[in-house]
């Protein structure tokens, strides 16, 4: 009885194609899977930041791919108990929007004009939500890759992701809301009314004749929440980073409304909407890290080979790329 030990080497499917399935295949998969307590897991020690885990031009593509995917087909993956939360939080919205959309509207207009200073910082901050975040993004990326910091490099791609998924689905929700602006003028109605109009409403324009979209919910609390909530859950280790992201991302919210750009509620959804996105972005990056991880272990494999009238055991590894 002769014992062969085997090694064959897997090499990587030549079809880019076929990488791009077997990936997104593997991450939907494991989006289903959860430890015992329910919720997932994530590695976030800098260490497991390696080469291997680290996201290449391809895979960002992939996975921003995925993430969208992911985010626009959720709510055909809900639970019962998660539809009932869902509920609550619906009736919970709808409850304030009735009660209080409008008059914090009128007094947030009433502080933004009579003090210069609520007006100098609100103007500042809400520019954190648009472009300024963006540069943000660029100088915490540009840091990572200069003095080699793996994780911030990793990090700040992943909130790039966040930021774009969660700005495209904040673009379907405006397009199919069609809410009124509180800046929305109307010569014969001068007061804004915070109403749906659905997906045919035509845009207006403010007092000063600009063109005004739709109103529901906040784009710069979606996606400042999303790059915010990244940063939170990946160096949610380190104690002042958490209430520094989301405090950040809380002032420009707050900044929308001051500047009579959004309604109370556009705010609470955006910056709900942003943090469910984020978190997935976050989630679905560390699935992909444990695929990773993983394809670099061989596996050790029995085999049972009949050669004339002999039975020849054997020892197959195979390595992992």
């Amino acid at each position: 009885m002769k014992i062969y030990l085997c090694f064959a080497m897997i090499l990587s499917c030549n079809s880019i194609y076929a990488q791009t399935d077997t990936l997104i295949n593997k991450l939907d998969s494991l989006n289903k899977k959860t430890d015992t307590t329910g919720a997932q897991t994530n590695i976030i020690n800098p260490k497991a930041y390696t080469e291997n885990t680290r996201i290449s031009f391809p895979s960002y593509f992939i996975l921003l791919g995925n993430d969208f995917k992911q985010q626009i087909t959720a709510p055909f993956h809900q639970t019962p108990k998660e539809w009932l939360y869902i509920g609550i939080y619906a009736a919970s919205v709808a409850a304030i929007s009735a009660t209080t959309d409008e008059p914090v509207q009128r007094l947030a207009v009433q502080v933004h004009d009579s003090s210069t200073s609520v007006a100098g910082i609100s103007g500042y901050v809400t520019k954190f939500g648009g472009r300024y975040e963006l540069y943000t993004l660029a100088a915490l990326g540009g840091y990572g890759f200069i003095f080699n910091n793996t994780k911030m490099q990793t990090t700040t791609l992943l909130a790039t992701q966040a930021y774009i998924t969660s700005g495209l689905i904040e673009t379907i929700i405006k397009t199919i809301s069609g809410r009124q602006r509180p800046s929305y003028y109307n010569p014969s109605n001068p007061e804004a009314e915070p109403i749906f109009h659905g997906p045919f409403y035509k845009k207006g324009v403010d007092v000063s004749g600009h063109a005004v979209n739709s109103s529901f919910p906040s784009g710069h609390t979606t996606v400042i929440f999303a790059a915010a909530t990244v940063f939170a859950k990946e160096y949610k280790n380190t104690p002042w980073v958490p209430p520094l992201a989301y405090g950040a991302a809380t002032l420009v919210g707050l900044s929308r409304i001051t500047e009579n750009k959004h309604w109370t509620t556009d705010v609470i959804v955006g910056s709900t909407l942003g943090y469910l996105c984020g978190r997935q972005v976050v989630n679905n990056y560390h699935r992909y890290a444990k695929i990773k991880s993983a394809s670099k272990s061989g596996t050790l494999s029995f085999n049972l080979n009949y050669n004339g009238y002999n039975f020849e055991p054997g020892l197959t590894y195979t390595f992992r790329d």
